[in-house]
């Protein structure tokens, strides 16, 4: 199972150019310096003022690149460490907020929250948006867990896949309950092109960020 390498950023080249450009310039102004000084009319001397203003100049911008490179590691310290993070979650499984699911060896699971008891009414649809399952069932408050074994209403073993889940609850009295739904799978690969670390769960694909617990696989 690969996982896509820490590619670098090239901005690391950039300062470093930057600062042997500013090397060299130093370089050729002490250079030009020293030889206006030896040949300076001594009833007319050179003014030291611009010289000095021009090395105050010089040494600004040195401290700025270092600043800036100081920063750039810091970024990158930050950033590979996310990425080790991430990587750890390699074969564990989470729970993520979202209605995708991703079906693996006939099994699927989604965690949902309702703050009520409550007749639910739940569907499952594959990627293209077809209804495959509908189950109807009454359910407790608090936290409980959807399992399907990707079997569809006519008795059909649906392939391995991404699926999403709506469900709608009611209370005893009719009235519509929010059902908070999150997906359920083990993290097979990661994916570090984005701005942030994407957790593969099959085909589907979970932002880091949306994580809301993890356990080792059972």
């Amino acid at each position: 199972m690969a996982v896509s390498g820490v590619g670098s950023t090239g901005t690391t080249s950039t300062l470093t150019g930057s600062r042997q450009g500013i090397a060299d310039n130093f370089d050729t102004f002490l250079s030009i310096l020293t030889t206006q000084l030896k040949n300076q009319n001594p009833l007319d001397p050179l003014d030291t003022n611009q010289f000095t203003q021009q090395l105050v100049q010089f040494t600004g911008v040195e401290q700025q690149l270092k600043t800036n490179q100081f920063l750039e590691a810091m970024m990158l310290s930050t950033q590979n460490s996310g990425q080790s993070d991430a990587v750890n979650y390699i074969g564990k499984v989470i729970s993520a907020s979202g209605t995708k699911g991703e079906l693996v060896n006939g099994a699927a699971a989604w965690n949902f929250a309702l703050d009520e008891a409550s007749t639910i009414n739940v569907t499952v649809k594959d990627a293209k948006g077809n209804v495959v399952f509908t189950k109807e069932g009454k359910v407790a408050a608090g936290e409980s867990v959807f399992n399907w074994d990707g079997v569809d209403n006519n008795g059909k073993l649906q392939p391995d896949g991404t699926y999403s889940i709506a469900i709608s609850a009611k209370n005893a009295d009719g009235k519509v309950i929010n059902a908070k739904t999150d997906m359920v799978g083990e993290v097979t690969g990661v994916d570090f092109t984005g701005t942030e670390p994407v957790l593969l769960i099959g085909s589907a694909r979970v932002n880091l960020s949306a994580v809301n617990a993890v356990k080792a696989k059972s």
